[in-house]
């Protein structure tokens, strides 16, 4: 039995969308095959634009201030989507738990996903193991990507190892003009 099966493909599926968002229902739907849900969907007009609510609420919580606020938003997602956990078994992934009710669209099914997962992954890892990557904090570095952290020292701060060298160097090359501007009359 899967005790946890929302919890991290979720939110890196979130991760994925807000990164790199797909150009249609089809695309998204293949995304979420890529992250390894396996139940069908309803097809409901307007599938790519409500995804895309989803995700720009999703980026809220993502991008709340505090951890309090953070909490609240994901509540209030959670209140909206999903439903009284139920067991279910489909498609050879064994028994687990399904938060949501039967039949609903694209939109709707990843919203409940999302959250959930996001929750989970917050109280599982640590409410502050979700956010931004770090490397657009420079000044006119302009990577604004999602960073989940999955990692297991729970340091995770970059969105890629590009990222991550980017930042570092620009440390190094701070390191090594201060004391050259210090020196200077």
């Amino acid at each position: 039995m899967h005790l946890n099966p929302y919890g991290e493909y979720a939110v890196l599926l979130a991760q994925s969308l807000a990164n790199d968002f797909p150009q249609d229902g089809a695309a998204i739907i293949e995304r979420t095959r890529d992250f390894g849900m396996t139940m069908d969907f309803t097809a409901a007009p307007g599938d790519h634009g409500r995804v895309r609510g989803v995700m720009g609420d999703w980026l809220e919580i993502v991008d709340a201030a505090e951890h309090h606020q953070r909490a609240a938003l994901l509540n209030a997602q959670m209140a909206a989507a999903t439903a009284y956990p139920r067991l279910t078994e489909h498609d050879g992934e064994g028994w687990h738990l399904h938060y949501r009710d039967e039949n609903q669209d694209l939109a709707q099914v990843l919203r409940a996903v999302i959250s959930v997962g996001t929750a989970l992954h917050l109280t599982t890892r640590g409410i502050h193991r979700l956010g931004r990557c770090a490397a657009g904090e420079a000044p006119g570095d302009l990577c604004q990507r999602v960073v989940v952290d999955v990692t297991r020292n729970g340091r995770q701060q970059y969105c890629s190892v590009r990222c991550a060298n980017r930042a570092a160097v620009r440390r190094h090359r701070a390191r090594f003009q201060a004391p050259a501007q210090q020196s200077r009359p």
